[in-house]
């Protein structure tokens, strides 16, 4: 158990992704070229002025030659980094396509089985039987409401009411008294108690 999940996944590398990676190399190492080149073109920018102070103008004019040259380098370096970055952007493009196409095949292949479960066929005896369920429950119900004669409906309707007013009579129903009832004594006039059979032997050996 512990080696399924400390074990990494691995990822899937294309012939793709390689190619999107060696062309983003490319266009960053022709960036570091731009940057030491505009470096070097500033000392050059500088260096030309200083000659031109020191009288050395011939001297000067062959830097500024060069500088020019080096420009013109820069100018087709960008064109090239423009040209990678296009290509990387259009090679991620399509991997995008090539997963949308993926996913749409799935997707089709799982809408293809499900159609063979379930045909059109099958779909419209279903819907069929359901139909037939409820026209079938709906004339079981107008036989129903049509077995009734008048009299039995006033037969229904005179019970209801009687047992609506039977419900009426038990919630008016007096209410049961909560308060003690008061005790019987002997002492009271005319109220004797009943004595039991040992007292009355008790009273008759006295």
């Amino acid at each position: 158990m512990g080696n399924i999940f400390g074990r990494k996944r691995r990822t899937r590398v294309t012939e793709q992704d390689r190619a999107v990676l060696q062309l983003k190399q490319q266009r960053d190492k022709l960036k570091q070229y731009q940057k030491r080149i505009n470096l070097h073109l500033e000392k050059e920018r500088l260096l030309a002025r200083q000659l031109l102070r020191d009288g050395r103008k011939p001297k000067a004019l062959l830097l500024l030659k060069k500088k020019r040259y080096q420009e013109q380098l820069l100018d087709k370096t960008e064109n090239q980094i423009s040209n990678l970055e296009r290509m990387v952007q259009d090679i991620e493009f399509v991997q995008i396509e090539m997963k949308v196409i993926e996913g749409l095949k799935i997707g089709n292949s799982c809408l293809k089985k499900m159609h063979e479960v379930m045909s059109i066929e099958d779909v419209e005896r279903i819907m069929e039987e359901t139909q037939e369920g409820i026209d079938y429950q709906r004339q079981i119900d107008e036989v129903l409401a049509g077995s009734l004669t008048q009299e039995d409906e006033d037969a229904v309707l005179a019970e209801l009411e009687a047992l609506t007013q039977g419900e009426e009579e038990v919630e008016e129903l007096p209410e049961v008294p909560t308060e003690p009832l008061p005790k019987v004594t002997d002492t009271e006039p005319g109220m004797e108690r009943v004595k039991t059979k040992p007292q009355q032997e008790l009273l008759a050996a006295s």
